[in-house]
């Protein structure tokens, strides 16, 4: 019998309302305990134990909560605690914190995020099945390799490449462009691809002995985008900037200027877009190279913005950061 871990950080899977029709709840209020004793035959899967992490919305997920999971995650693995891990959170961020773990994790063994649209109480709570099915995951030997991995609805996703696309739909998340990892039915499980970008043990970035992450600000891109967040964002000390562009990354010619004048003071700019898929590419209608710009590739906002606080402990370079934006 195999052994996963859960990790339990809150959010809508361990959420209470007042009513089972009430829109309104509080996440996190569940505890672990309950959570696994909600869900029949887990038994089945594997040999199941929690530990509480947080129990918090994930709107309020943050850097030193990440480096906690990680180091978690990694110390499990590393004493041979546990074969496979969940890690139950809230949908906001989810797709964050999946691919920090997914780049910081030092095992091919499995880490597999789940959670809920629905709370709890709900009169149909999505939880349990979703629960269920990560564990049938975490548990299997083919999911090794594959790196973190979101499951929800019964669709298993690559945390590079999933991506919250709906407030309140249960069908909530989506892999643009590469596509789903998998699919899991009740626990049976079914693979279509692994992920083609390094992760886990063939990354290079690492937060051992980390105690904290630099500051890297989103900038939302619109029409008549003015410079004056650029440079607040910097005179607050951001040592990063990700621009959630227009089209292909596009922003104002003035929030360019003040985007180039960050760079020439050390900051880091990358260039992502506000759209759901797409890739940004280089020099293709911003000079990146002239302008010492890093472009995000594949990469959304949210996950630039993970990627470039880990590149920023290696380097500050805008070259070496956009070959990592091509490597991860």
């Amino acid at each position: 019998m195999r052994r996963v871990r859960i990790l339990a950080t809150g959010g809508t899977i361990a959420g209470r309302g007042p009513s089972e029709i009430d829109l309104t709840y509080r996440p996190g209020s569940v505890p672990v305990e309950a959570l696994i004793g909600s869900v029949r035959d887990l038994d089945r899967l594997a040999e199941v134990s929690g530990e509480q992490v947080a129990q918090i919305g994930s709107q309020d997920m943050n850097d030193a909560r990440w480096l906690e999971l990680a180091s978690r995650a990694n110390t499990l693995f590393a004493r041979d605690e546990a074969d496979g891990i969940v890690v139950t959170h809230g949908t906001d961020s989810m797709e964050e914190t999946a691919y920090f773990l997914h780049l910081v994790v030092r095992s091919d063994r499995p880490v597999v995020l789940t959670g809920a649209m629905r709370p709890a109480t709900s009169l149909s709570p999505d939880g349990p099945l979703n629960l269920f099915n990560a564990v049938a995951v975490a548990a299997d030997p083919d999911a090794r390799g594959r790196g973190a991995i979101v499951v929800l609805n019964d669709d298993l996703h690559s945390a590079r490449d999933v991506t919250k696309a709906h407030t309140s739909d249960v069908q909530a998340f989506v892999s643009p462009g590469p596509g789903l990892l998998g699919t899991a039915t009740y626990g049976r499980i079914r693979y279509f691809r692994r992920p083609s970008r390094r992760h886990t043990t063939e990354s290079e970035l690492s937060v051992e002995g980390l105690a904290e992450l630099p500051r890297v600000d989103i900038l939302y891109a619109h029409a008549g985008m003015s410079p004056d967040l650029v440079d607040a964002s910097v005179a607050r000390g951001a040592r990063g900037l990700v621009v959630a562009g227009m089209g292909n990354g596009n922003v104002t010619h003035e929030a360019l200027d003040a985007l180039a004048e960050a760079v020439r003071k050390g900051v880091v700019v990358v260039r992502s877009t506000r759209l759901v898929s797409g890739d940004v590419g280089r020099n293709f209608e911003v000079e990146d190279d002239a302008l010492g710009f890093v472009a995000a590739d594949q990469l959304n906002p949210q996950k630039s913005r993970v990627l470039l606080k880990l590149c920023l402990r290696r380097s500050a370079s805008p070259l070496a950061v956009q070959e990592a934006f091509y490597r991860y």
